[in-house]
This record gives structure tokens, C-alpha cells and sequence, in this order.
């Protein structure tokens, strides 16, 4: 399988034979007339993908993307991908808006990327837009194109990072929404994630340590970030929260038990060392265990 690296716009423009106006963003459509070849792309840019087919399956390691007409997927700098053609749609037609990190160097947005976890949605799901919102994305990308065809001014950066913003910024406001058109879907994913804690918490601590939100993402075939968003969005808290809340009162439930020491609880939960369940319990309740059980 061919190795392609995308360190630099300059790299992915000339893999797809297209021109460079600006040495650190690109605005491109392209539209293949040759078969689409099974590659693992490495990056080092931040791209956003506008896919207008169905032509090919992209995959983090084992895990496929959802992937249909009119969806975006979104790579940042160190991912990995492994793109394989879809032998029903051999031909690619796709948008992209790619940008070197460095683009964003002290400007406010540098200071903003953590915000847009979509980035790291290794997930089974990308982000499928509606008619209206395919308008709204190919509106701004238009914008950013036009600022790249006039020539560089003191004004360009500034202009064409602050699009980039607003793209991301819708980007965040239609995946809110596919969250909540997919109510069903995710009441079921946090359904199942309790169930797994619950069961977790009750036979597999002592042996396998404390629960953590990758575990259950993992179960769930979902990346870490996207699961914590989903759970966020259907319940109102972190898994993280989720998980603490069900130790906690694994915690009170044990410590009724007068036959069992803090440090026996603390290992039948979980917690490598006594003091760190003694920390954590105390963080959560203002008192110790010993203190709750006597209280």
C-alpha cells in the first residue's frame, strides 16, 4: 500500500495536481478521473473534507468512518489514515480546506484548536450535513477561495484565519445537531455505557483497575472524544463525572461493611494506592472514608 505524507500544503496540493496560491492553506475541488488507489495518508496539516460521493472508506486502524454523500471528515497533524476505493464509486469528488499549523501562529485561534475535538473523532461517525448546511460550509470555503485568488496583503492572514474560525465554529454547531437528531442512537450508546461501568466497577476492579472513559469508548467502537461529547450532550455530564459518581457509591455501599478496612476497599474498587481512594472519596464528599463511615 503506497505511503503518502502531507507535511506541507505544497505536498497535498501536488498530490492532487493542483496549484498552490498560498504556502500555508488551500482551498481545492477535485473531481478524479482515475480510480482511486488503496494509500495510507500521513498528515502534518489540518484538513476538512467536503466528500460529494461515496468513493472510497477511510479507517483508523480497525475502525471504519460512517461514510456517505455530503459528509465532512476532519484530520489534524499526527493522524494517520488508510483510504481504500469503494468498488461501486471508483472516481473521488470531494471540497477541501487544508491549513498548516503554523498558519495559526499567535492569532487567537492558535489558542481556540482543543475546542474543535472533532478533530479527533476516530469514530464510526462523521459529521453528515443537510442541504442547507452544505450551503453554509461551501459559503465559507467560497470566502477563503476568493481571499486566496487576490494578492497578499497585510490583511490576508488575518482574514483567512478568521474564516477558517467560522467554518470550524459551524462545523461545531451541525455536529450539536446531529447529535440531537441522533437522540435514539446515542440514548442506546449511554444505556449500553452504563450497563459496562456497572458490571465493571462490580466484578472487574480489583483485578483490571480503575474504570476509564477510553475503556467504554472502545466497547462502544467510538473514539474518546466523540463518546465524551455524545454522553455530554445526552445526559448533561462527563463520562468521566459518570464513572466517579458510580465509584463513589460503590464506595458507601462497601464501606457499610464493618468486616472490610478502607485499604481492602480501596483495592476491591480499584485504586492502586489507599491514599488515592482516601483523596478521591474525600474530594467528592468533604470527609474521608473513615470519617463518612462513622458520620
Amino acid at each position: 500500500m503506497q505511503e503518502i505524507y502531507l507535511n506541507t500544503v505544497q505536498d497535498f496540493n501536488d498530490y492532487h495536481g493542483l496549484p498552490t496560491l498560498h504556502p500555508m492553506v488551500s482551498v481545492v475541488h477535485v473531481e478524479n478521473t482515475e480510480h482511486i488507489k488503496p494509500c495510507t495518508m500521513h498528515y502534518g496539516l489540518y484538513a476538512i473534507y467536503l466528500k460529494e460521493t461515496k468513493a472510497c472508506k477511510l479507517s483508523y486502524g480497525r475502525t471504519p468512518y460512517d461514510f456517505d454523500e455530503m459528509t465532512v471528515t476532519s484530520f489534524a497533524p499526527g493522524q494517520t489514515v488508510m483510504v481504500e476505493p469503494a468498488p461501486d464509486v471508483p472516481f473521488a469528488k470531494f471540497s477541501a480546506l487544508v491549513f498548516h499549523p503554523d498558519l495559526l501562529n499567535r492569532t487567537p485561534l492558535a489558542k481556540q484548536m482543543s475546542r474543535y475535538d472533532f478533530f479527533d473523532y476516530t469514530s464510526t461517525e462523521a459529521l453528515h450535513l443537510s442541504n442547507q448546511e452544505v450551503d453554509i460550509f461551501q459559503g465559507v470555503l467560497n470566502m477563503i477561495e476568493q481571499e486566496l485568488h487576490r494578492a497578499i496583503d497585510k490583511h490576508t492572514r488575518e482574514l483567512i484565519v478568521s474564516n477558517i474560525e467560522l467554518l470550524l465554529n459551524y462545523c461545531l454547531r451541525f455536529y450539536d445537531r446531529q447529535f440531537i437528531t441522533r437522540e435514539e442512537i446515542n440514548h442506546g450508546v449511554v444505556k449500553k455505557f452504563i450497563t459496562m461501568l456497572d458490571e465493571y466497577i462490580n466484578t472487574q476492579g480489583q483485578k483490571d483497575g480503575l474504570p476509564t472513559v477510553a475503556r467504554f469508548a472502545d466497547k462502544c467502537c467510538l473514539s474518546t472524544g466523540y463518546f465524551g461529547t455524545l454522553v455530554k450532550t445526552e445526559t448533561g455530564r462527563t463520562a468521566k463525572d459518570l464513572i466517579n459518581d458510580r465509584i463513589l457509591c460503590k464506595a458507601k455501599e462497601l464501606l457499610q461493611s464493618e468486616s472490610l478496612s478502607v485499604t481492602q476497599i480501596s483495592e476491591l474498587i480499584g485504586f492502586k494506592y489507599p491514599q488515592h481512594f482516601i483523596r478521591f472519596f474525600k474530594s467528592l464528599t468533604g470527609k474521608t472514608p473513615s470519617q463518612w463511615r462513622v458520620a
